[in-house]
């Protein structure tokens, strides 16, 4: 109990939300679910009935027993989420690869980055985050909290707030909002990108100094001469002077190019 109130965790025990979480994905006989801190089980007991093969990753020793002896048909693994490798996953035939999660809230954004870099083997994902972090991934341009997170998953990912979840929810409860991400992976990148890591770091570096204008945060975030930053911008058809959250995933996408 202790490493997890030291991550942040709070264990769901509300059926009607669980129920609610799996029916996002729906899992069948055919899939493959990757269940990331299954705590006493609300979600595993759901999932269990539902789906032909179930992995949960749980990192305290103590709950791996726990779940070990109730649900003798899951594999429960002691593993920490944050580095397990979900890129490796091989969907079943005709099947498909799915995760469902309730994330610890103080290590939740670095789970959410590692699962959205694995778009190539997971189907489909549904995530209970700190609200705050949900509504940020699934933000529009323009936006106060629409940023980097918002460019990184919106890329290979459909994304919506699909729940938003009480504190009387959990045990126990958080004094933090919560809400559940569903997350579908795309048939291919929503903008061509040539190299994801240089797009990555362009957009970091455009929100590093969310005040400055555009060419400013792109200058001191990628170590770059102004000049060729606005020169870079104005060839890329997008003014220099605007705000990075204004822009959307295209014009980040001709800029990178620019910029590379």
């Amino acid at each position: 109990m202790s490493r997890r109130r030291a991550l942040g965790q709070h264990f769901l025990r509300d059926p009607a939300i669980a129920r609610a979480i799996v029916g996002l994905v729906a899992p069948t006989a055919r899939d493959l679910v990757v269940e990331i801190g299954p705590g006493h089980g609300a979600l595993t007991g759901e999932l269990a009935g539902r789906t032909g093969r179930l992995l949960a990753l749980e990192v305290d020793p103590a709950l791996v027993a726990e779940l070990g002896a109730r649900f003798a048909g899951v594999e429960v693994r002691e593993a920490d989420a944050r580095s397990f490798d979900y890129a490796a996953l091989t969907a079943p035939s005709g099947g498909r690869a799915l995760v469902v999660g309730n994330l610890p809230y103080s290590v939740g954004t670095l789970i959410l980055l590692a699962l959205l870099r694995a778009h190539a083997a997971i189907a489909e994902m549904a995530l209970m985050l700190q609200r705050e972090v949900a509504e940020r991934v699934a933000a529009a341009p323009g936006g106060r909290v629409y940023g980097s997170l918002s460019i990184l998953a919106q890329l290979h990912w459909e994304v919506r707030v699909a729940l938003r979840v009480p504190a009387g929810a959990f045990r126990p409860p958080p004094k933090v909002a919560s809400a559940v991400l569903h997350l579908k992976a795309l048939p291919a990148p929503r903008v061509a990108v040539q190299d994801e890591r240089h797009f990555e770091r362009v957009v970091r570096a455009a929100f590093s100094q969310r005040r400055k204008k555009l060419a400013n945060a792109l200058a001191a975030g990628l170590g770059a001469p102004l000049e060729g930053v606005r020169a870079a911008a104005a060839g890329a058809g997008v003014d220099p002077g605007r705000r990075a959250e204004t822009l959307t995933i295209l014009e980040f996408a001709r800029l990178a190019e620019r910029l590379s």
